[in-house]
């Protein structure tokens, strides 16, 4: 009896492997396939990633450095204020016909406005009005906005202490508190900041869709195909007919992934400033595989139960615009309502690969717990998708097309 059983399990596993090396095989005969799939999502997403860091530091570093220029009103009622921005690389120009219309038109980011009473008040050590003209919603005009406020304020700060000086007072007077602040952030930390916002949806999104295009073609495509049924008719066992179509997406899939990474890692070494915000020593790049991994798994099930059902390539493939949308939830609701890691997080999907990339790009350690939490759930939850595209394989009408 132990024989026997021993012999099916044999036979279900070379049957797996059939399945495998006959989809691997039919994939690597469309070559344009194989090399978009391996070879566009590692050259295309780290340039994406790297070019975008690469344009918003050099925006900041343009805005900060380079002077600004800021139409003024009644810049002659404060000449001292004027010349003050002056050696702050701020420099007043005259204002336009209609100011409010420039701003509004994103033609001029930010302007000021002096009080026609501000010469009156300030001779009376009153505060003089001075108004900013922007809009709140440009986060192209941020910058200067901020280096315009600065400067104010310090301005303000600087009379305000001449002032009290004059009067033989001491301008400490006016802090009684002396706050003062200690970032514990480490270095790590600090560089992944600004990665943390586009690296976790890039590499969850490739891991999850990662064998999309052999998987959907093997099931859906060969329903469509009428290629399905001869397969179906092995004595094969269905298990591991479906076993082996996942673990060939998976393959290719594994295969991008790895690529992936190690694109990270040389664009990395040549992208100045910006490289430096990521982690890529090897010890990092094989963390996020082994993240990324159960993902792969994932993915792959929920494709292969989703595309089972569909009758044809083109029904199959309509599933992939909600897919894409999944991985973009944790990051919609960490933006809205941030969140300590918790244990329970690791549980949830997209959520707990968010949260265990953020800790890598970081710099921090992941407990033994969070790590057996999140593989327990993750694979879990594909070996259940797994059951049940085995299910809907030994429906006996898959096999029917149309």
């Amino acid at each position: 009896m132990s024989t026997k059983s021993g012999n099916q399990r044999v036979s279900a596993f070379a049957a797996m492997w059939t399945v495998m090396r006959k989809e691997l095989r039919d994939f690597s005969r469309d070559r344009r396939t194989l090399l978009l799939t391996l070879l566009l999502a590692p050259l295309l997403y780290p340039v994406l990633l790297l070019g975008m860091g690469w344009l918003a530091e050099n925006r900041a570093k343009t805005q900060l450095d380079s002077e600004l220029e800021v139409p003024v009103v009644g810049a002659e009622r404060a000449p001292n204020l004027v010349a003050f921005l002056a050696t702050l690389g701020i420099k007043a120009i005259d204002p336009p016909a209609d100011l409010y219309a420039g701003v509004r038109s994103q033609d001029i980011d930010v302007a000021l406005e002096i009080d026609e009473q501000f010469a009156a008040d300030w001779a009376a050590g009153r505060p003089a009005g001075v108004d900013l003209v922007m809009d709140s919603t440009r986060r192209n005009a941020e910058i200067p906005v901020q280096r315009l406020q600065r400067a104010l304020a310090g301005y303000g700060s600087q009379v305000g202490a001449l002032r009290l000086y004059a009067r033989g007072i001491d301008a400490s007077i006016m802090s009684p508190v002396a706050l003062g602040s200690r970032d514990l952030a480490t270095p790590e930390a600090k560089r992944g900041l600004m990665m943390s916002l586009l690296l976790p949806y890039l590499l969850i999104l490739m891991a999850f869709l990662g064998g999309a295009y052999l998987i959907l073609d093997a099931t859906a495509g060969e329903r469509e195909r009428q290629s399905l049924e001869p397969l179906l008719a092995t004595p094969a066992p269905r298990g591991a007919i479906v076993s082996g179509k996942i673990a060939a997406a998976c393959a290719v899939g594994l295969v991008s992934l790895v690529l992936i990474l190690l694109a990270f890692k040389l664009s990395a070494q040549f992208a100045g400033t910006m490289g430096q915000m990521l982690d890529v020593r090897f010890a990092a790049i094989a963390k996020l595989l082994l993240i990324l991994l159960p993902t792969l798994f994932l993915g792959t099930t929920l494709l292969t139960f989703l595309a089972a059902s569909a009758k044809s390539m083109k029904e199959a493939q309509s599933h992939m615009t909600w897919l894409m949308l999944l991985p973009m939830l944790p990051i919609l609701v960490l933006a809205v309502n941030p969140m300590k890691s918790e244990l329970w997080q690791y549980a949830v999907p997209f959520l707990a690969q968010n949260q265990m990339i953020l800790k890598v790009i970081r710099g921090e350690s992941i407990g033994v717990d969070a790590w057996a939490v999140y593989m327990v759930a993750g694979i879990g939850l594909a070996g259940i998708l797994w059951a049940a595209a085995v299910h809907r394989y030994r429906q006996e009408r898959l096999a029917i097309s149309g």
